[in-house]
C-alpha cells in the first residue's frame, strides 16, 4: 500500500495502482452522490464536481502527494454535498439561495432582453436552443424559461402545438413497450419465459418470417400482440 503515500518516485505499477484506485473511488463517489448530480449539473453539483476533480487529479499525477489525504477529503465533501442536498429539499428559503427561480426569455412570441442579460446568454444561444427544440420561429413560442440547470424550457402557443388523438377525443390503445428477446445474437430467455414462449417458437418464426437464424439477429423485439420485429446485422 506504499503507492497511496507520498514518495520521491513511483514505479510504473504504483502509478497504475493509483489510477485504478482513483477510478473506482470516483465511481463510488458518483454512486453515493446519486443520479441527480449526473443528470442535472446545478450550482451545488458544479461546485462539488469541480473541487473533487481537482483534489483527485493532483495525486494521480504527482508522486510527492499522497492519495490518502485526497480520498479522505473527498469523502468529507461528499457527506457535505449530500447534507446540502437534503437541506435544500427541506428548507425553501435556502433552496432559493442555491437554486434560483427560472428566468423568462420569451413570452407571447416576444424576446425579453432583460431576461437574456440576467441569464447571461446571447440571442445566438437562444436561437440555438430553440432550434434544438425544433422551433424555427420565436413568434410561435408562448413561453421560454431559462432553468437553474442551464436548460431552456420551451412552451409553444397552443395553435402551433401538434395535433394529438386527445385533441379530438379519440380512443387509443394502451402504451406497450416491446420486449427484447434477442440482442446481438443472444436470446433473452428470461423475457421468453415471461411471455410463455420457447426457443423453438423463436427459431421457427425467425425462419418463416425473416428466413434467418438467431446468430444473424442484431435485435429482436415482440409486443403484446405477438408482433415480432427483427433487425439483422448489415
Amino acid at each position: 500500500m506504499n503507492f497511496i503515500h507520498s514518495q520521491e518516485s513511483l514505479t510504473t505499477i504504483e502509478w497504475i495502482l493509483r489510477a485504478v484506485v482513483g477510478y473506482f473511488f470516483l465511481i463510488l463517489v458518483a454512486k453515493a452522490m446519486g443520479q441527480r448530480s449526473i443528470a442535472q449539473l446545478r450550482l451545488l453539483d458544479f461546485v462539488i464536481a469541480l473541487i473533487i476533480g481537482n483534489i483527485i487529479a493532483h495525486p494521480l499525477s504527482d508522486e510527492h502527494l499522497g492519495l490518502k489525504g485526497s480520498l479522505t477529503t473527498t469523502v468529507v465533501l461528499v457527506i457535505l454535498y449530500i447534507g446540502s442536498v437534503y437541506t435544500v429539499m427541506k428548507w425553501p428559503r435556502i433552496r432559493k439561495l442555491i437554486t434560483p427561480p427560472p428566468i423568462t426569455l420569451v413570452k407571447d412570441g416576444e424576446i425579453i432582453y432583460k431576461g437574456l442579460n440576467k441569464a447571461r446568454i446571447s440571442i445566438d444561444i437562444l436561437l440555438e436552443e430553440l432550434r434544438e427544440e425544433k422551433v424555427e420561429d420565436v413568434s410561435k413560442v408562448a413561453l421560454a424559461l431559462w432553468e437553474a440547470d442551464g436548460k431552456i424550457s420551451v412552451f409553444l402557443d397552443p395553435k402551433y402545438e401538434a395535433i394529438t388523438p386527445s385533441t379530438y377525443n379519440l380512443v387509443t390503445e394502451p402504451f406497450d413497450l416491446p420486449k427484447t428477446i434477442v440482442k446481438e445474437g443472444r436470446i433473452n430467455f428470461q423475457e421468453l419465459t415471461q411471455l410463455n414462449k420457447k426457443k423453438d417458437w423463436l427459431i421457427h418464426n425467425l425462419k418463416n418470417q425473416y428466413n434467418t437464424e438467431i446468430d444473424n439477429v442484431l435485435l429482436a423485439t415482440i409486443d403484446c400482440k405477438d408482433n415480432l420485429k427483427v433487425f439483422l446485422y448489415k
